[in-house]
């Protein structure tokens, strides 16, 4: 699937107050919005055109915009956050989709949903049941999927806060999948290239325009994903890891 848009936010100065599950040294904002330029740069060199959005300072995770929406080619949906301090982004979202979609979609509560659970391959859209997102959140983006004619899969997930956090989908009928990550049985289709433990971070890249994004500094992961002769761009974002931030999470793609 060709993207050719991307919508991503700016850091805010909050972002050094943002939700972690690890003790890290303190986060360097400076350091962290020059990432942030090279990520934009990174998208745009995979052939995306990038909105870039103002930060939300009363929000501290408001830059991992992937969680608050899911894009389709058929409609957008909002989520409902699983972390509290999160809820509120929705809101500042829905204005902006407006400007690409003519339907719109949201999660309702009790529901919860986060788009860093859900990895789309096609039309077929694989959602992880984590803390962040419960069964109510995926049956409700199954049922609106399967109004547009896409298939939703609620899958279950633990160990990793998300499920692009464990596995990704890098083109070739593959998987990137992190040791230790118990690959539910509804992806048994695919073929799986394994993220050593001590590079577990680099499991989460992108598929973009027939090349790979991927972090910066995990040769091993690098050299196996060279084996599906694609493109491979490296991009630094060591300060958002910190904070449990991958590469998907820090935009939404359509």
């Amino acid at each position: 699937m060709h993207d050719s848009k991307a919508i991503v936010r700016r850091p805010g100065r909050s972002i050094v107050h943002g939700l972690s599950t690890s003790v890290h040294t303190t986060l360097d904002y400076g350091k962290a919005l020059a990432q942030h330029d090279q990520y934009i740069q990174a998208l745009e060199y995979c052939g995306l055109n990038v909105a870039v959005l103002d930060c939300l300072e009363a929000y501290p995770d408001s830059t991992f915009i992937e969680d608050v929406a899911v894009l389709t080619p058929d409609c957008a949906i909002i989520t409902a956050p699983g972390a509290p301090s999160r809820k509120g982004e929705v809101q500042s979202i829905e204005a902006v989709l407006k400007s690409y979609y003519v339907d719109i979609e949201k999660i309702h509560a009790p529901g919860t949903l986060e788009g860093g659970d859900v990895l789309s391959i096609g039309r077929c859209f694989y959602i992880g049941l984590s803390k962040r997102t419960n069964p109510s959140g995926a049956d409700q983006l199954v049922n609106i999927l399967k109004t547009y004619g896409m298939i939703g899969i609620p899958v279950p997930q633990r160990g990793f806060l998300h499920l692009k956090t464990a596995v990704t989908y890098v083109g070739r009928n593959s998987l990137l999948v992190a040791e230790g990550f118990d690959l539910p049985k509804q992806f048994e289709e695919f073929e799986t290239i394994q993220v050593p433990r001590a590079e577990y971070p680099a499991a989460n890249c992108i598929l973009m325009n027939d090349k790979i994004l991927m972090p910066a500094g995990f040769p091993d992961t690098r050299k196996r994903l060279e084996s599906l002769d694609t493109e491979i761009v490296e991009v630094d974002i060591s300060e958002f890891a910190k904070i449990d931030g991958g590469l998907t999470c820090l935009s939404l793609r359509f």
